[in-house]
């Protein structure tokens, strides 16, 4: 009888340890009843600021684990998000049309394609001190611009310059330091430097200076190019479209709340990445909400027109050996 007694008693631990463990997350160990989530990892282009808000506000809100997702969030190694995208050590991460046209017609291209706009508009462009007279691209002549010595970015420049009948070949150029914007345009052997008018003009205004601000699209609008772009892994979207889907359904619903709740958005990358400024955030924010999606219904879609006639541009100045057309961008991802 004590036997048969021992017996039952270890048949009823199994029976009970087994249904305990049926409620367990394989993903956090936690007993919620919960399935595991699927990891994610998205890499950034650059240090995080407002062109990101919408991660973290996915992140905070739980619409990446409402959609099954663990999701990380990663800085650029060395080598940049592409490649980091490409190799796949992440499925997911922040680029620009510009270098992904260099990625792909590269003698090895990379398996990488553009799935949302980040902005919908470019707006990138130069500042300078008010006192350096530069209000327009012609007022370039002469001057000295810090650069980064990219052939996509001395030839913007020179589109900008022909359109308004001055010559690149009278601007002088220097090495960017890779200072912030504000002290490079300050400095004694700069007149000005390439900026996005949703972080450094708003700092430059936060900080009471008297500048100028001029942007590409402004002057030559095959120049709103789409800067930046999520891109996601090739393979990844072959194999996982569901989940590049959830993925990106969960990120359009950060965009959002970012785009409605600006100053709350704001608080929410601060609380993420506490080293940043909030007053420069707060403002920054206050701006951006309105450039996510600009004039477009949904935050994401990318426009095959623009997109098509920015690779023909590269590849009329040379910049390409091919004609990229519509290749490296998708829609296909993106919430219906």
């Amino acid at each position: 009888k004590k036997w048969k007694m021992i017996c039952v008693c270890l048949t009823l631990l199994t029976i009970f340890l087994a249904l305990t463990g049926c409620g367990t997350n394989s993903q956090n160990g936690t007993n919620n009843g919960s399935e595991a989530r699927t990891d994610i990892t998205i890499v950034l282009d650059w240090t995080p600021n407002t062109n990101h808000t919408g991660i973290y506000v996915a992140q905070a809100k739980g619409y990446f684990a409402d959609a099954g997702l663990n999701v990380t969030i990663l800085q650029p190694p060395e080598d940049g998000a592409d490649m980091a995208v490409a190799t796949g050590q992440a499925q997911f991460g922040i680029g620009f049309q510009e270098t992904l046209a260099m990625a792909l017609t590269s003698d090895n291209p990379l398996p990488i394609t553009a799935v949302a706009a980040v902005l919908e508009h470019n707006t990138s462009g130069l500042i300078s001190m008010k006192d350096k007279g530069i209000d327009s691209f012609k007022d370039l002549e002469g001057k000295t611009y810090a650069s980064w010595n990219t052939p996509a970015e001395a030839a913007i420049i020179d589109q900008c310059m022909r359109e308004e009948g001055s010559s690149y070949d009278k601007l002088n150029t220097v090495p960017n330091s890779g200072a912030d914007a504000l002290s490079l345009m300050q400095a004694s052997d700069v007149d000005v430097v390439w900026v996005y008018e949703g972080w450094d003009v708003v700092m430059a205004d936060l900080a009471g200076l008297e500048y100028n601000f001029i942007r590409f699209a402004d002057v030559s609008p095959v120049l709103d190019f789409y800067t930046p772009v999520v891109i996601a892994n090739n393979d990844f979207l072959a194999e996982q479209p569901e989940t590049a889907k959830a993925f990106l359904a969960a990120l359009a619903q950060g965009y959002e709340y970012a785009i409605e709740n600006p100053s709350k958005a704001a608080e929410i990358l601060c609380e993420a990445v506490p080293e940043l400024d909030p007053e420069l955030v707060a403002a920054s924010q206050e701006y951006m909400k309105d450039q996510y999606k600009a004039e477009k219904e949904v935050w994401g879609p990318i426009d095959e027109t623009r997109w098509v006639d920015f690779y023909s541009w590269m590849y009329e100045r040379g910049l390409t050996t091919i004609d990229l057309g519509k290749a490296g961008f998708t829609n296909e991802y993106l919430p219906e």
